[in-house]
């Protein structure tokens, strides 16, 4: 079936089908419940993730119906009720939903999204939801590892041949330009979305002509305007690099054209680099650009660099598109509270014997603090909804996992990080342009101290609760275990 003949509001776990059922058969349809997006623990064990996919949430909240045959294929499974399959022929989201801005920085056990909605509606849209967060989040979050160990070295995605299906590649192109890719390999996310399409040739160009020389003249002829030649093909440094700097000289240069470059794609890339660089610039084409591909990582790349490796770009493709050193975000979809019928909200909490998952409970708001004298971030800080933040005095806040664990904060400024997107299901937030979201996400991860940024043993960046969050949580886990 293809892509653009799918109801997207068919995409979602089948028990959220029969439970919407169940509440409607019971009565819970109108009720008004909380949920919270957040995750447990940051890929790759680093210190911090990236937050991305909420306008692809927004575009599937506003088209939010279930068509003729979608009603046809419920009744067929003979489990659901004619009055609820009623209600679905004219179904819509009416809820409100709170989000952590595309690009924002964020930290395990924070919510990234709050639904507050009909109890149908809010467990309707948890699939969609939670593969739009963990998918983009993920290829974001390995995105700005790639960039940040590129050391301001210009980094592209080349990965949409390995990626897991055509939206693992288009919005895995778009998730690792927020995390700071500079553009892509894959055209349609251009065409889509804005991020920069660019590439040169493969080895097949190469192969295609009688020799490697007539390919290499051929491309310049062809794109003489800041051409990149594949170097590799046959041997790098015997014939590749001499090649190319023999056709720049005959082509280039008679234009007074001198931006160019090489690519390389196997072998010793250290050792290649610098020798290809030595050869170049003995040549005169100290302006040539090198760039290299190949199964490349944040690491690889770290490593690269620390051997002295002359290196103006890269390109990296499947370790990035699919995440592959850590495949899976982990994101959930918990419910954080309820609302009565007086409108008074009833915190709710689950527990386990895995700490880990137990989950922080009612409708709350999410700060962070940065500190008035370095502008770096200190502290996340969740706290109830009716609560706010006196950031003219110093604070105390409480570490959730511990009854004896407090700390004090002073000088600094809280921002409320969460920002209404949807109200009584209307859209009432102006989406930003994917390159203000990529400056968005520079600009928030220059505000994290190096420690936070390391990429093994990280700093662990608190987040913390308010007194009045802490003791809910606190009462509620006694209450519950007795």
């Amino acid at each position: 079936m293809p892509s653009e003949k799918i109801n997207r509001t068919m995409l979602c776990d089948f028990y959220e089908l029969t439970m919407g059922n169940g509440y409607f058969c019971k009565g819970y349809k109108d009720r008004i419940t909380y949920f919270d997006v957040f995750f447990r623990s940051v890929p790759d064990g680093g210190g911090f993730a990236i937050a991305a996919g909420l306008e692809q949430i927004v575009d599937y909240i506003k088209d939010l119906h279930f068509d003729e045959e979608d009603i046809a294929y419920l009744r067929g499974r003979k489990i659901f009720s004619e009055d609820f399959l009623d209600y679905l022929k004219t179904f819509r989201f009416t809820g409100d939903i709170w989000a952590v801005p595309e690009g924002t920085p964020v930290f395990p056990r924070e919510p990234l999204i709050t639904v507050r909605a009909p109890a149908i509606e809010a467990q309707l849209i948890e699939t969609y939801l939670l593969l739009s967060i963990n998918h983009q989040s993920l290829i974001a979050t390995k995105a700005n590892r790639i960039c940040r160990a590129a050391e301001g070295r210009t980094v592209l995605e080349f990965g949409s041949r390995r990626a897991q299906g055509a939206d693992g590649a288009i919005l895995g192109a778009r998730a690792a330009y927020i995390g700071g890719c500079a553009g892509t390999a894959c055209t349609i996310s251009d065409q889509k979305y804005g991020v920069y399409a660019g590439g040169t040739m493969a080895h097949s160009w190469v192969q295609m002509f009688d020799s490697q020389y007539e390919a290499f003249k051929a491309y310049c002829e062809c794109y003489p305007d800041n051409p990149t030649l594949l170097v590799d093909t046959y041997n790098t440094l015997k014939s590749g690099v001499p090649d190319a700097i023999r056709v720049f000289n005959e082509v280039l240069k008679p234009r007074g054209l001198t931006k160019c470059g090489i690519r390389l794609d196997s072998g010793d890339m250290a050792y290649l680099t610098q020798k290809a660089r030595k050869m170049l610039d003995d040549a005169g084409w100290t302006d040539c650009k090198i760039s290299v591909s190949n199964a490349l990582d944040e690491y690889i790349i770290q490593d690269l660099l620390r051997q002295g490796a002359k290196i103006d770009m890269f390109g990296v493709g499947e370790r990035l598109i699919t995440a592959r050193s850590e495949p899976v975000f982990g994101g959930v979809y918990k419910l954080a509270a309820v609302e009565r019928a007086d409108g008074t909200i009833e915190p709710k909490i689950k527990i386990s014997e895995n700490t880990a998952k137990i989950t922080n409970p009612h409708f709350k708001k999410l700060y962070r603090f940065f500190g008035n004298d370095t502008g770096k971030a200190i502290a996340d800080y969740l706290c109830v909804h009716d609560e706010t933040v006196d950031d003219s005095k110093d604070l105390t806040i409480f570490d959730p996992e511990a009854t004896w664990k407090e700390k004090t904060v002073y000088n600094f400024t809280a921002k409320e990080l969460q920002v209404p997107v949807f109200k009584n299901g209307e859209l009432v937030y102006d989406l930003p342009t994917l390159p203000e979201i990529k400056r968005y996400c520079a600009e928030q991860v220059d505000t994290l101290w190096d420690e936070v940024k390391r990429f093994d043993n990280p700093h662990t960046y608190y987040v913390d609760l308010s007194k009045k969050l802490w003791d809910i949580r606190y009462n509620l886990l006694k209450q519950k275990s007795e």
